[in-house]
């Protein structure tokens, strides 16, 4: 139920619901509680029956630590990427890390992303 209605509403659902995380998550540590994942669904009309939230937490919560956070969140929606995705991640991280030090700090990306 959960995934048809976020299907049908799309990916500004999942983007908006990702800065409104950010926007409530107070002490910027990525993690949600359950009273702050419920009320974020609620503000995005994602309510469902308690069973089903519950039932979506334990999913989500697989580290039981009674919290969630949003890649935790993403990744239960959406999945693991397929092959080709994955490439083409690889392949835009190959060129962003022309040092070949296996991080890229963000002015590197910003030397190589123009939002145009």
């Amino acid at each position: 139920m959960f995934r048809e209605t976020l299907s049908k509403r799309g990916v500004r659902v999942i983007t908006g619901l990702g800065k409104y995380f950010r926007q409530i998550d107070k002490n910027r540590n990525g993690f949600l509680s359950q009273e702050a994942f419920k009320e974020a669904l609620k503000v995005f009309h994602l309510e469902m029956p308690e069973w089903d939230f519950e039932s979506l937490w334990l999913i989500l919560d697989d580290s039981k630590s009674d919290k969630v956070d949003y890649g935790e969140f993403t990744h239960a929606i959406f999945g693991e990427m397929n092959e080709y995705r994955k490439a083409f991640v690889r392949k835009a991280y190959k060129k962003l890390d022309f040092n070949k030090t296996g991080s890229v700090p963000m002015v590197d990306v910003r030397k190589c992303y123009c939002a145009k």
